[in-house]
């Protein structure tokens, strides 16, 4: 579902506002991860005992005529440790806007959902991981005009 609305953030008059409702199914500790099936070898041991918790997050990529790569995030959780490393989330809605800065969104055929997440150690660096799979999903060409989401 996408819309034009007002964009009161930036000089731009009317800018493209995404809604995405998805699934994410992850299975950590195994190393299957991600809205379909994402996979990570590095993922066996990610509760050691040097790991507090786990921030995972959905991204979206898209290119534009304006920018060659635009990246939002659209949804996060903090996994803590003891938690159960499985999820199964269905019809999950973005927690966060997905505004573009135009018109980009519209008939844009290649929107990349990206699950990744960030080690919170007990002590040490704040490793990145990002699942080796990922969805495209194609945005349609016209606007919604409905009220309701």
């Amino acid at each position: 579902l996408r819309k034009n609305v007002e964009d009161f953030t930036g000089p731009r008059e009317r800018s493209d506002l995404g809604f995405v409702t998805f699934d994410v199914t992850a299975d950590i500790l195994n190393g299957k991860n991600g809205l379909q099936t994402f996979r990570n070898k590095n993922t066996l041991i990610i509760f050691d005992w040097n790991v507090k918790q786990l921030f995972l997050y959905l991204s979206a990529e898209y290119s534009t005529k304006n920018n060659a790569l635009n990246q939002v995030v659209l949804w996060d959780k903090i996994m803590l440790r003891g938690d159960n490393p499985r999820l199964s989330l269905k019809d999950m809605k973005s927690k966060y806007f997905f505004f573009d800065d135009g018109n980009g969104l519209k008939g844009n055929r290649n929107i990349t959902l990206t699950l990744s997440w960030n080690v919170v150690p007990n002590a040490g660096i704040l490793p990145l991981v990002t699942g080796s799979g990922h969805v495209s999903v194609p945005f349609p060409d016209t606007y919604e005009t409905t009220k309701s989401y």
